[in-house]
């Protein structure tokens, strides 16, 4: 009782550190950027459907660490069209909402994308192009939920809890919860990773065409609230054991990553104390190395 109590009121406060703004001191080595600066691929940032991360916004390090790489990183702040699609090469979507949950964090969370556009991504990934999918815990994931089933991937619409370090999350090789596999090991030894750290988000399960990155161990467990960051005793909840909260396929010509948590791939101080979350924590050193060979392997280069 004393421990569910303690996780409660750990999550009754979170959303305090939502008030977030972008650390703009973090820039971690990058010693052989792929591409010469500014002589890289297009990757773009969805801005058009209520996006709760944006190129200018709270993904501003992930932008900057992909340009230091040598990607032209732009905004996307329109509905998806054939057209303007085939001027990328990877897509990034981050935390999408519908309209009626911008401001309104509960139950229903209907679809951020309609169908047309789903069905429009889809034949664009199917046709070649790169898609990196990331949706947050509820009402993130299920705004993004029927876009993931397009490519076979089932979201929980909840939030994934470590009930041990009360809610962080750790994927370590040492005890698997964090593969060894082309996207980890990177172009060489300098480029693999060991550990990384996620921020309280949401899991789900796979098609078998996928392979898991991060894997869920045995002291997460999923909830699901009506309202996000509201939690009591009746909240349904279950463990998650063997889920995933990120993960790669290749789909017909294009490849598609999916990450069920976004603050991994940022780098804000949070709150009056500024604490650092995302690439920029303490134990997350390793965080920007991960996020770069995801993209590596979008574009081909592993």
């Amino acid at each position: 009782m004393k421990a569910w109590l303690h996780l409660f009121l750990l999550l009754a406060i979170s959303p305090v550190f939502s008030q977030q703004i972008s650390d703009t001191s973090y820039r971690p080595p990058i010693p052989v950027p792929v591409y010469p600066p500014g002589q890289g691929p297009v990757i773009l940032i969805d801005e058009g459907h209520n996006n709760f991360h944006t190129r200018d916004g709270r993904y501003q390090a992930f932008a900057n660490l992909l340009e230091r790489d040598g990607y032209k990183v732009q905004g996307y702040p329109g509905l998806f069209e054939r057209g303007s699609l085939s001027r990328c090469k990877i897509l990034v979507i981050s935390n999408a909402l519908n309209q009626t949950n911008v401001e309104n964090w509960y139950l229903p969370t209907p679809s951020a994308f309609s169908q047309n556009e789903i069905d429009l991504v889809k034949n664009w990934v199917q046709e070649g192009g790169n898609l990196f999918l990331i949706a947050d815990h509820m009402p993130m994931a299920g705004a993004a939920k029927d876009l993931a089933a397009a490519f076979g991937f089932e979201f929980s619409n909840g939030f994934v809890l470590n009930t041990v370090t009360d809610g962080t999350a750790y994927f370590k090789n040492q005890d698997t919860t964090l593969a060894v596999n082309i996207v980890t090991m990177g172009r060489n030894e300098r480029e693999k990773v060991s550990q990384i750290v996620s921020f309280t988000g949401q899991g789900f399960r796979l098609p078998r065409e996928a392979v898991s990155i991060l894997t869920f161990g045995e002291n997460f467990e999923n909830f699901l609230p009506d309202t996000a960051w509201v939690f009591n005793e009746t909240t349904p909840r279950s463990n998650i054991k063997g889920w995933s909260q990120c993960a790669y396929r290749t789909f017909g010509q294009g490849r598609v990553v999916v990450a069920g948590e976004a603050a991994m791939f940022t780098a804000q101080l949070a709150g009056s104390l500024s604490v650092k979350v995302g690439m920029n924590h303490p134990e997350a050193a390793q965080n920007h190395q991960l996020l770069l060979n995801i993209i590596h392997w979008l574009d081909g280069k592993l």
